[in-house]
């Protein structure tokens, strides 16, 4: 017994120290730079970690594991790697959440949002932007007392997920009349350039009921940013929406990490109770960051050049949208929901495009914007034809897709016949329809144009429809 006094004591001061004492940092070195990739050995590192790439005081480059190797690590930095040279140090960055205490209990794998990123989110942040690191672009003072909440998440259950019953009020008449859209939806917004997406998304922020927006900028000019904000968005629209920008100009992992945490934040609403509506311009430049890290890194190309990962991080991405988890008899679970517009950028206005197409699939509906109607000044150039909501059934009532339909059918037959028409060859009193259609083309040319800074609610919206069709005899 006068043995094991002492024993203890030294026992309680050995761990007194090996708890005081500063744990191991393992380092690596950085062995390569080709293009966008680095490559790094010595780190055992698991792929999204963060790590620094050290040469001295002056340069320091931030960077995340893209893939491995066998003992080497594949980089990809966030940051601009000028002045790195071989050997530079490699430190794994401190944001990556530390290892937590495993108990013979617990499971030794760990979900990703207990080593992803945190990022800044929650009300802090309407009303600003903020780049795809969370720094506050606008000048309006830091986000240093805004929450942190991890940049991946848990998808949810397609089991759970509460069911699209409600219409959203997007504020754009042609939609809410002809292609309602519901909450939790994931629409497509296919285009060309120039032809007024931006501007049609402008008005979706400043006009819809949703209770937040969420708007991420990527891969836009800078110049395009800035007009977005100051003169489409406005400050009106500005006030209740978050907006996430990452430039052409950043490196492609940072435009994927922009598009995801835009995402983030519109999740983190939506498990609040809140009603997101979340605009992504564009989901083909997010596809095309993830295609430039893909081949960086030594994946093949498939179709036009772009590698199936890639098309398997689009349905990754956008799944992350839509409702909540329904509540059940406990009160668990959240009535929010994430109603998402992604815009779809074709190629020559070919609807053809991998990326478009792959989009079609995946999405709830898609509205397709014409060159041939914008260059006649017909805005917004929503081409009526090519556009469906695939839940209209689910959140319009039968009258109202009643109207619909007729509205398209006389539409339609007017632009199929557009070139006899022009050319005097139709003789009135061939086709009821089309004779119909052609007494209310100049209405129904009305009826689909609006002004940006009009606003046109769902009620307004089936009403002013309603009140056009019901001058023409009912032939379709």
């Amino acid at each position: 017994m006068m043995q094991a006094a002492p024993f203890e004591r030294f026992l309680a001061q050995s761990r007194a120290i090996a708890a005081s004492a500063l744990p191991l940092e393992v380092r690596g070195r950085l062995t390569r730079v080709a293009g966008l990739v680095m490559e790094a050995v010595g780190l055992k590192l698991p792929v999204g970690a963060q790590v620094m790439v050290v040469q001295d005081e002056s340069v320091r480059v931030d960077a995340e594991v893209v893939g491995f190797a066998g003992e080497r690590l594949f980089l990809m930095p966030t940051t601009e790697p000028y002045g790195l040279r071989p050997g530079a140090t490699v430190i794994p960055h401190e944001s990556v959440a530390p290892r937590p205490r495993l108990h013979r209990h617990n499971h030794p794998w760990r979900r990703a949002e207990d080593r992803t990123r945190q990022l800044p989110m929650g009300d802090a942040l309407l009303g600003r932007v903020v780049d795809a690191n969370g720094r506050a672009l606008d000048r309006l003072g830091s986000l240093e007392h805004a929450e942190m909440r991890p940049l991946a998440r848990r998808p949810i259950n397609a089991m759970e997920r509460e069911k699209i019953t409600r219409p959203l009020d997007v504020g754009v008449r042609a939609i809410n009349a002809l292609a309602t859209v519901g909450r939790g939806q994931r629409m497509g917004l296919f285009a060309g350039s120039g032809v007024g997406k931006s501007v049609l998304l402008g008005m979706m922020a400043r006009y819809t009921s949703a209770d937040v927006t969420v708007v991420g900028l990527i891969g836009e000019r800078g110049r395009e940013v800035k007009k977005f904000i100051d003169d489409i968005l406005g400050a009106a629209g500005l006030q209740r929406a978050v907006v996430v920008a990452a430039p052409a100009d950043t490196p492609p992992l940072v435009r994927m990490q922009g598009a995801a945490y835009a995402t983030a934040i519109a999740e983190h609403y939506r498990d609040r109770g809140k009603h997101v509506l979340l605009l992504l311009d564009s989901l083909t430049r997010y596809a095309m960051a993830a295609r430039e890290i893909a081949l960086a890194i030594g994946e093949p190309p498939a179709t036009k050049g772009y590698p199936p990962s890639v098309f398997a991080k689009l349905p990754a991405l956008v799944e992350r949208a839509g409702n909540g988890a329904a509540c059940d008899g406990a009160g668990r679970g959240t009535t929010g929901s994430i109603t998402a517009f992604y815009t779809v950028l074709t190629e020559g206005d070919d609807p053809q495009d991998p990326v478009a197409d792959a989009a079609r699939a995946i999405l709830d509906g898609h509205i397709v914007l014409s060159r041939q109607l914008a260059e006649a000044g017909h805005y917004p150039a929503i081409d009526i034809e090519a556009s469906i909501s695939r839940v209209m059934n689910a959140v319009a009532g039968p009258d109202q897709i009643e109207l619909a339909r007729r509205f398209k059918a006389l539409y339609s037959r007017h632009r199929r016949n557009q070139d006899l028409l022009a050319v005097g060859a139709y003789v009135p009193g061939a086709d009821q329809l089309l004779d119909a259609a052609i007494a209310a083309w100049p209405h129904m040319e009305s009826f689909l144009q609006q002004q940006m800074h009009e606003p046109s609610t769902l009620a307004e919206a089936h009403g002013r429809l309603a009140a056009l069709l019901g001058m023409i005899p009912v032939t379709a």
